[in-house]
């Protein structure tokens, strides 16, 4: 089944086309203007050759101004009425939070992914925009998680508090001392996040009544970070569009 799969972050928008033999991704910037007609054009020059075909869509959107627009266009491009996760869309996996309906698209899908791959229980972790550690029960239920502001919002924040200091590549550097403004940034946001992971996922690990339990990261800046955390955190850059495709699969 080829299927045309979509996740609009806040910030990055990724587009991935799933024949089986896992996705084909590009990451893009979202633009949550765009009308259903400039979503159409635009995704029909970046598929190009593999543009069409298509058995069915399914798409992800914390972003609700481009979420009507990108559905019209992804019924367009595949002819298919695309499967688009909230709520009650059917996941086969229970929400054991207070308010199911609070739930992001983008998490839920990451927990689906992440059981696919990996089994339960399990716990993803997504630098995105925010930076978000959730936890799936031993039984495959979505318990909920944290919630941290992301690494390149947190790294705004402090220029735009901030008189003298600037923006910097977000990188590791090649010391926690930095000798400069740049590295003392640079460790700040790096070490310090990495720290930042660690602690919840020991507090997290700490709940979970478990021998085992797999850690997975995905999100733009996931590998510049989790090679700095103490635990072991696997990387899945095609981990949401996983999640999609599952979703696809019990909506169809």
């Amino acid at each position: 089944m080829k299927l045309l799969l979509v996740d609009v972050g806040n910030t990055q928008t990724v587009v991935g086309v799933d024949d089986g033999d896992g996705p084909h991704t590009w990451r893009l910037s979202t633009q949550a203007s765009r009308t259903a007609d400039e979503w159409e054009l635009f995704l029909r020059s970046l598929l190009g050759a593999v543009g069409d075909g298509f058995h069915g869509a399914a798409m992800s959107s914390v972003v609700p101004a481009a979420t009507v627009a990108l559905r019209t266009a992804l019924r367009r491009l595949t002819g298919h009425e695309p499967v688009v996760v909230g709520p009650g869309t059917r996941t086969g996996m229970p929400l054991r939070v207070d308010n199911p309906r609070e739930v992001g698209a983008d998490r839920i899908v990451n927990a689906l992914g992440a059981i696919a791959a990996y089994g339960a229980p399990v716990i993803t972790v997504d630098f995105g925009t925010a930076t978000t550690v959730d936890l799936v029960g031993p039984d495959g239920d979505y318990r909920g998680g944290a919630i941290a502001p992301g690494i390149q919002v947190a790294a705004d924040a402090l220029v735009n508090a901030t008189a003298a200091l600037r923006r910097v590549d977000v990188a590791a550097p090649a010391r926690a001392v930095g000798r400069s403004t740049v590295e003392a940034i640079q460790s700040g946001l790096v070490y310090g996040y990495a720290g930042l992971v660690d602690g919840l996922l020991e507090r997290i690990l700490a709940e979970v009544d478990a021998a085992e339990v797999p850690i997975v990261a995905t999100g733009g800046l996931a590998d510049v970070v989790v090679s700095h955390c103490r635990h072991d955190i696997r990387l899945d850059e095609n981990l949401t569009l996983r999640g999609l495709r599952v979703a696809w699969e019990r909506n169809r």
